[in-house]
């Protein structure tokens, strides 16, 4: 057994030796000091050991290759600071800009708790992507914060869309929601628009320029430059005033939240973790019961989920909701303890044919002015057929609305056709079907306005009953005006004085 012993440590260090043996005086670097591949490492080697403590880092400094600090961000503007990448822009603008913010503590106080709810979702996603955090800050820009703002040129959304922009980037926009409200899906299609321009440009201050201004804008200012031997950066191009300041006011912003001291500026407290967190729906449900069930005011929920226009929303169109972090598990707990009645009490009807709002109403079982005030029909109009109208769900209805509704339901009107009584002469030979004809009406609307059959002939200057929209009775009676003084004139004769006529 000793024998044993002793073998087992003669072997030990054996290999020992071997593993601390060092290289030759022969032994090859590779360009740069590294050793070439497949070469020995000296024994003497002393690793790199960092002073202070390990810090994590963002993702998109890990996916950037960067050393990062390892200590955790003291709070979501601390993240923010960190992951700034873009070139500060210097110009007298900036200057402007900030003194423009830093007098108006009451406003970027609203502001930025405003912001609060959807900062961290913003962070993450550009954290994701690797792109610089700067731009998190753009909604203060663009909307302030606010979801619901709405400019004159009909952008809308905390990120700003324009109508057919969204509709590129996949936001629906129908008769229930519109997604350049929606948090999720208003931040994607942002910064998938803003890498499109960052791509195109190469320059993150032309692609936010572009972001403002229009792609084709941006670029054909590059080339009127070009074509000048002028400058192509930011600055350098002649723009709009509102391009101009756009940049300028997010590099105010950054600066303020780089330093806010510097600028007596305090900053409101958003902790570094989610605000909200998403929940799938199964069933078309009230918006009034989901903030029922999850123990908040309806208000709160809307300010998560903007994009809804109605008070029900709709599975098919939007499998998840938005709602804040700790009553998520609250909401989900409630609708599984609730077992009696239906989760909605609206739904969709789709309009067989073109009608009256008062026709529609009645078929739908409502009031003509709640019909109007639900579905924003305004007076004058008549619905047309296909139109998607929000109804009240009856309660043996089982079925919720499908998902081509729920996607693509509009409320399509045209103008109601306002008619008068008038009377018209009949001439030689005519039918209830010829003056049908001429006026665009129905044969049978004729017949029974007249109380005659359909194929009644009518007399020689009969006055004949028809109903004609205001405008075509208005020009039908000037026109009969303007014959009837025509036939009063009397004849000119040769020489151009009149003729006598018989007075009665």
């Amino acid at each position: 057994m000793k024998i044993l012993h002793i073998a087992c440590l003669a072997g030990l260090l054996w290999l020992t030796g071997c593993a601390t043996t060092g290289p030759t005086s022969t032994d090859q670097a590779a360009p740069g000091g590294k050793p070439s591949p497949g070469t020995a490492t000296s024994s003497t080697h002393t690793p790199l050991i960092p002073n202070g403590p390990l810090k994590p880092i963002t993702a998109a400094q890990a996916s950037s290759g960067e050393v990062a600090s390892l200590s955790a961000p003291a709070d979501l503007w601390d993240r923010i600071r960190r992951g700034f990448a873009m070139p500060d822009l210097q110009h007298e603008l900036v200057q402007d800009r900030e003194q423009w913010y830093a007098t108006r503590p009451d406003y970027m106080q609203r502001m930025t708790e405003r912001s609060s709810k959807y900062l961290f979702h913003i962070v993450e996603e550009l954290e994701r992507r690797g792109m610089p955090t700067e731009l998190a800050l753009l909604p203060y820009i663009e909307s302030a914060f606010n979801p619901q703002a709405v400019s004159s040129a009909k952008a809308a959304g905390m990120w700003q869309f324009m109508p057919a922009t969204g509709n590129y980037f996949d936001l629906k926009q129908n008769a229930f929601r519109d997604d350049r409200r929606d948090v999720l899906a208003s931040t994607r299609a942002a910064l998938d628009y803003l890498q499109k321009l960052y791509g195109m440009f190469g320059d993150w201050h032309l692609a936010l320029a572009a972001y403002n201004w229009g792609e084709g804008s941006v670029g054909r200012a590059i080339a009127r430059n070009q074509k000048q031997g002028l400058g192509t950066s930011y600055t350098d191009l002649n723009m709009p005033a509102e391009t101009r300041m756009y940049v300028p006011k997010l590099q105010a912003v950054k600066n303020i939240v780089a330093n806010p001291d510097a600028f007596r500026t305090e900053l409101p407290l958003i902790e570094n973790h989610p605000y909200f967190q998403t929940v799938d729906i199964t069933h078309d449900i009230d918006v009034a019961l989901v903030a029922q069930l999850a123990g908040i005011r309806e208000e709160d929920f809307r300010a998560l989920n903007p994009s809804y226009k109605r008070p029900v929303i709709l599975a098919a169109g939007t499998p998840q909701i938005l709602l804040p972090w700790d009553n998520a598990k609250v909401f989900l707990r409630n609708l599984e303890a609730r077992r009696e009645g239906q989760y909605a009490s609206w739904t969709v009807w789709s309009v067989p044919s073109t009608m009256s709002v008062a026709e529609a109403a009645q078929r739908a079982g409502m009031s003509e002015a709640d019909l109007r005030s639900m579905n924003n029909i305004p007076p004058r109009m008549l619905i047309k057929a296909g139109s998607a109208l929000m109804v009240p769900r009856s309660a043996t209805t089982r079925q919720d609305v499908s998902s081509h509704l729920a996607d693509n339901g509009q409320v399509a009107l045209a103008p109601e056709i306002v008619t008068r009584r008038t009377t018209v002469r009949a001439g030689k030979g005519e039918t209830v079907a010829s003056i049908a004809r001429r006026y665009k009406l129905t044969a049978a609307n004729v017949a029974d306005w007249n109380d005659v059959r359909a194929n009644a002939v009518f007399k020689v200057g009969q006055q004949v009953v028809v109903y004609l929209p205001v405008r075509q009775a208005q020009a039908n009676a000037r026109a009969g005006s303007s014959n009837n003084k025509r036939a009063a004139a009397p004849p000119a004769r040769k020489g151009g004085t009149p003729s006598k006529v018989k007075r009665r």
